[in-house]
Parts: structure tokens; sequence; C-alpha cells
């Protein structure tokens, strides 16, 4: 049960259009005086934890680098495995339902992650109850085998069997219905609320924000070699078929939007690929309290798969498209494990754009002088991507914001690594 749990806790705040998020999959309210007193155990360390001083001055500080005024480089972890770490028993879940599980989950990866790695992470007095949405998905479902080498572990291999062919599977691709049941969220709110009474904030929470990566859509749709041979061979289909799912995201949007469903993430929420969305520039003027709209919130787009595409073809069937996706929204986030050192002209086209990613696989001296203002070059927003064993980072010796020019925020992908250098410093 906690493989899926695991899923839906760190991954929540980015949610996807082409299915049920599953942070989105109702469950029935079943909780135990046992449960109740698990979770008010748990709830009671995050809150000490979450009245530090520190939270706030590390609000302040994520601030200032979302404004590219950073005083220091910060540090988040991120795509952490959870099914690797639980070595004492601090991560096992003993209540008794999945509804409690999801909530219980939560609460010790956040108290995990606070005592043994964490970095600059901002903890909040405040559980969220997620409004219970539904997604009809796009009429197309994935079919696949997978294998795995860890039951544990939600990360699997994949054979994608496609059921993308021809342009009639194309026109299979429809706007997905979006709906809320709103007797199933009070009621969800109102268990929240009988168990953390006197020990957090309950608040109810609509989704924060829609991941559009349509690439990493359609590859399992249709298969990674077919995909990319079809840019070359199939241009006009790849067209028809990005412009298609462009269409069921902007539609899903709209109804997010019409049902009041989406929720601020200028707050404790991870945005594009990494770290959080804490901006004193959102909501930006003319907002409504209680009527959030895309306007109001950062966006985020990626094409992993381009990561060997050359730069026209990156603009003709990704950047064209998410393009339109991003002006949707207040503040603009790019990219994930793709190189994109090579590409940042076309980046510039996006007039919303505050955060780049900056992964392993870049060229990091050629990307550091394309975002280095002091080289002529407009600032922008480094996410340097860290991973002691992979090839391509700066000397640690070298000062990241001296060498970016830039503000730079440190990702830490799958910290294993991290926690045993803490385990060894601590002993």
């Amino acid at each position: 049960m906690l493989k899926t749990i695991v899923l839906a806790i760190e991954k929540e705040a980015s949610h996807k259009i082409i299915r049920r998020h599953e942070s989105q999959k109702p469950l029935g309210i079943a909780v135990t005086p046992e449960d109740r007193r698990i979770l008010r155990e748990l709830a009671r360390p995050l809150a000490e934890i979450a009245a530090l001083p520190v939270q706030q001055e590390t609000k302040r500080l994520w601030a200032r680098l979302n404004r590219l005024q950073a005083e220091r480089p910060m540090i988040w972890l991120n795509d952490i495995c959870w099914h690797e770490l639980d070595v004492d028993g601090d991560l096992a879940l003993t209540t008794s339902s999945p509804f409690c599980r999801r909530m219980e989950a939560g609460l010790r990866q956040t108290l995990y992650w606070w005592t043994r790695m964490p970095g600059d992470l901002v903890v909040d007095p405040i559980i969220y109850s997620p409004l219970a949405v539904d997604n009809s998905g796009i009429g197309l479902d994935v079919e696949e085998d997978t294998l795995a080498s860890d039951a544990r572990n939600d990360i699997v291999s994949h054979r994608y069997r496609p059921v993308i062919g021809g342009e009639e599977d194309v026109e299979r691709i429809r706007i997905p219905t979006i709906t809320h049941d709103e007797n199933k969220s009070e009621a969800d709110f109102a268990a929240y609320r009988e168990i953390f009474d006197g020990v957090l904030t309950v608040e109810k929470r609509g989704t924060p924000s829609i991941s559009f990566s349509p690439w990493d859509d359609i590859v399992p749709l249709m298969g990674g070699e077919e995909a990319l041979l079809s840019l070359a061979m199939r241009p006009e289909f790849v067209h028809r078929l990005v412009e298609r799912v462009l269409a069921a995201y902007l539609g899903a949007l709209d109804q997010y939007e019409s049902l009041n469903l989406l929720a601020l993430n200028n707050t404790n929420v991870r945005i594009g690929s990494g770290a959080y969305g804490y901006t004193d520039e959102l909501p930006g003027a003319g907002f409504e309290p209680g009527r959030v709209r895309s306007t109001n919130l950062w966006g985020n787009a990626t094409a992993q798969i381009f990561s060997e595409v050359s730069p026209q073809m990156h603009e003709e069937f990704a950047l064209a498209y998410e393009r339109r996706w991003l002006a949707r929204f207040g503040l603009a986030y790019y990219g994930c494990c793709e190189p994109l050192d090579r590409k940042m002209d076309l980046l510039r086209t996006v007039p919303n754009l505050r955060k780049i990613s900056v992964s392993p696989w870049n060229d990091i001296g050629r990307m550091s002088e394309e975002i280095n203002p002091e080289a002529g070059n407009p600032g922008g927003y480094a996410r340097w991507e860290h991973d002691p064993n992979r090839r391509g980072h700066p000397p640690s010796r070298v000062p990241l914001m001296s060498r970016f020019g830039s503000p730079v925020q440190k990702i830490l992908c799958s910290p294993v690594w991290f926690l045993r250098a803490h385990r060894a410093k601590t002993r």
C-alpha cells in the first residue's frame, strides 16, 4: 500500500490531464480511534517544527531566489526513494485504512525529511484536504508491460504497446471531462478536521499545478522510437497529434478554472521539476481571493525525450505548443532532465520564463555563459541538479552563484548518498 501512497504524496502538486491523478482517487472515510491517535501523535512534532522561526526565514530566502535576488544557493531534495530509506521503522505505516495511510505517509515523510536531510525544506502547520476532483481522461489508455526489480518501488520498467498509429487514433483523443464531487470534498474536510483539531490547521485545496509535458504523454501511447522517427518521416501527422493533445490540456484547464478547482502555488508547493514556488509576484494584480485562475500561478513545461533533437525540431514540435500553454500562466518554469544549453535562444522567446532546469546532461560551461547577465546575456534562473555519480558538474569547490552569475537552486535527486553522509557525520 505504501508504494502507491508515496507517489500520491510526493507528486501530488503536479497533476496530469490524460488521466486521474493518484491524489484524486476517492478513498472511503474510515478512521478508528487508534488511527486518530497515531495521526495526532505524528502531527504534534510537525506542528512544533513548523513553529520554528527558521521556517519564515527560509520562505523569505526562496522568495528572494525566485525574484532573481538570491542571497545564497538554495538546497532542495527531489524524487526521494522512500522505499529504500525505512531502515529503522520511522516510515512504516500503522494506520488501518487507505484514507488514513495517505495522511500518515505524508506526515512520516515530512518528519523524516526534516530530521535527516532538510536542506532548505519548509514545513507548514497545515494539512491539506484534497478536493474530490475526477478526470475522465483523453479517450486513450496506455497499454504496457512492466517489470519491477523491487516490489516496494513505484518506479518500474515499461514496455509500451502502441495505441496511436494512424490518423484515426489521433481523432480518438478528446478533451477530458473534469468534475467535482462537492459532497465528498466536504465529508473528507470534516474528517480531516476531526482528526487534527487543535494540532494542525486543515485547509481544502484544489489543484495547485498541472504539469504540461505532452511528449511524456505521447511516448507511452506511441512508443519512443516511433515518436522520434515520425518527427522526420510524418511531420504533419505529428503536428496534428500534438495539437490534439494541447487542445485536451487547454480544454481541461478551462474547466479547472470555471469550476474553481485551482489552488495557488506561490507557496509550499513543488514547481516544475523541483523546488518551491514562493514569490511575492504571484498571484499578481487583479487577483480575486477565492477564485484562482491560471494567470495567478506558476506554469511549467518540458520535453525530456527531445534531449538529442535539434533546436529547430524542438521549436517546431515542442516549444511552439508549449509556449501557448505557458502563456496562460503568470510565471513559467521550463525543463527537466533534457539538456537545454544549446537551446537557450528558443527559451528566451517565452516572455514569462523565470526558471530553467540545468540537468547533469548540459554542458555546464556553455549554460553558465548562456544565463549569465555579466556575459551580456539575459539573466535567468539555474536549477542545478546534483548527482555526484554523474559527469558534467562543475567542481564542488567552484561557488555556484559566481559560476552562473544567476540565482541557483541545487537539487539533490534520489539523495540516498546524502542520508548516508548525514548518518556517518552524526555517529
